[in-house]
């Protein structure tokens, strides 16, 4: 690497380090996220990384996030402890749509089932570690923001956005 390269990485300005995180849920914030980078993909990657995003990255990292973008509820111990691992990795937590804000329409199952489940609803909770009762973000760790809807209100999104890009001194 060449002199000038370091000067040039050193001088970089920082970017907003953000995560996205999918868990119980039709992902229809996540489609609505990939049409908004249609619009808005020339500006946010100047001034975003976008260091975890599934979707469209093959390699994915959640050390060092600013912030946290999180869909869906949390339907089991595994999703639990991602969640868990997702929030001590970001500065900042935001609960994306009405399944991670509420937990509904995902949690409406809580209010379905009862203790006398047939054998063949026993046997999915037993087979994919279901827990008995989906829960929304909030139960389980602290929420910075939310951005409401299903899916997610897009104008809601945009302001979340400006508002880390604001806090961090980016815009």
């Amino acid at each position: 690497m060449s002199d000038q390269s370091l000067v040039e990485n050193h001088n970089a300005p920082k970017k907003l380090v953000v995560g996205w995180f999918s868990f119980t849920c039709c992902e229809g914030c996540l489609i609505l996220l990939t049409e908004l980078l249609n619009e808005n993909l020339d500006n946010w990657k100047k001034l975003i990384e976008f260091r975890h995003l599934k979707a469209l990255k093959t390699k994915n990292q959640i050390e060092g996030l600013d912030v946290a973008f999180v869909e869906g509820a949390i339907s089991s111990p595994d999703q639990e402890a991602e969640l868990l691992k997702i929030r001590a990795n970001a500065k900042h937590l935001v609960a994306v749509g009405s399944c991670a804000c509420t937990g509904r329409p995902s949690a409406t199952r809580n209010d379905l089932l009862n203790a006398e489940l047939n054998y063949k609803v026993l046997w999915y909770f037993k087979q994919f570690k279901y827990n008995d009762k989906v829960k929304k973000i909030a139960d389980l760790v602290k929420v910075d923001a939310q951005v409401p809807g299903c899916p997610m209100i897009a104008s809601e999104f945009i302001k979340a956005v400006e508002s880390y890009l604001k806090l961090y001194k980016l815009i």
